[in-house]
């Protein structure tokens, strides 16, 4: 039976912190939504600056067992067997084949060093802390803390005095990518979200065939890879307030299980396409978002 006219796979793309998890990183408001979505055989793929060891526990967690990406776009972790066919990697091990993309987190930490030095600013990142520490500084368990420390590529980091602008003109010299994220500045080198992706929906249109991409973010961050999925959603909380990325789930489920109705005629499908999602802005200024009566 086809998905739809194009027979395209609905595959959603998405970041985790301001998405899934609310302020007090908890996912209870999100889950139904995303238990309906994998009900309708759609890849929930995490695209996050966490950590490898991080998003295995979301995973975990909410049962998705589709391929991930960690540290902003640095590693695609592909579970083995995923994929029926050869493609490049750097690395294979008992659970996993990965797609590394970036530089080694210590040239990276070393090379930030270097640069603060220069322009002389201080910098505290996650390496600088101890997972004590960083528990206190992120408000995360001490156990989450330590996995979050469990770093390979990317670096983020709390600039304390000194010049953005400088230490941006110098990142960029130097090869770096400098973002804010959520929280707290990221420092990485050699790929982005959007690269990540990228490489990834090129694997998964082969496997699938016709795909339609949807992305959904909530900070900067996440630009490169809303730029390159077919239909992207940045939660706004200018709107929506704390309920927001519940109100954006809401109206990815809708869109995703519209694209994807079929007639009681199982030679009969078809895609809607509505004009409200033209621009792919789905949060829309409606007022207050419903209450789900669903705790943290």
């Amino acid at each position: 039976m086809p998905l739809n006219p194009e027979n395209a796979k609905p595959i959603v793309f998405t970041d985790i912190d301001g998405t899934i998890l609310d302020q007090k990183n908890s996912f209870q408001q999100t889950r139904p939504l995303l238990k309906q979505l994998q009900a309708l055989a759609t890849p929930l793929i995490f695209c996050s600056s966490k950590t490898k060891s991080e998003i295995e526990l979301y995973r975990k967690e909410l049962g998705v067992t589709d391929p991930f990406i960690a540290e902003n776009g640095a590693a695609i972790f592909i579970p083995n067997g995923y994929f029926s066919f050869e493609y490049p990697c750097t690395e294979k091990n008992g659970e996993y084949t990965k797609i590394g993309l970036g530089e080694s987190y210590e040239a990276v930490r070393g090379k930030l060093a270097k640069l603060a030095t220069a322009i002389n600013a201080e910098i505290v990142g996650f390496g600088d802390m101890t997972a004590e520490e960083l528990a206190v500084d992120t408000g995360l368990p001490v156990a989450l803390a330590k996995l979050a420390k469990e770093r390979e590529y990317d670096e983020p980091f709390r600039l304390v005095h000194g010049s953005l602008k400088e230490l941006a003109r110098l990142a960029n010299a130097e090869g770096l990518t400098l973002m804010l994220g959520g929280r707290y500045f990221h420092v990485l080198s050699g790929s982005d979200k959007g690269k990540a992706v990228a490489i990834l929906k090129g694997l998964l249109a082969k496997k699938f065939g016709s795909i339609m991409t949807y992305g959904v973010g909530d900070s900067k961050s996440d630009l490169p890879m809303l730029a390159v999925v077919n239909k992207p959603l940045l939660v706004r909380r200018e709107f929506g307030g704390r309920n927001a990325h519940v109100s954006t789930w809401m109206n990815l489920l809708r869109l995703v299980s519209e694209s994807i109705r079929i007639e009681e005629d199982p030679g009969k499908a078809w895609i809607d396409r509505p004009s409200s999602v033209a621009k792919h802005n789905l949060f829309q200024r409606r007022g207050k978002p419903r209450d789900l009566n669903l705790k943290a």
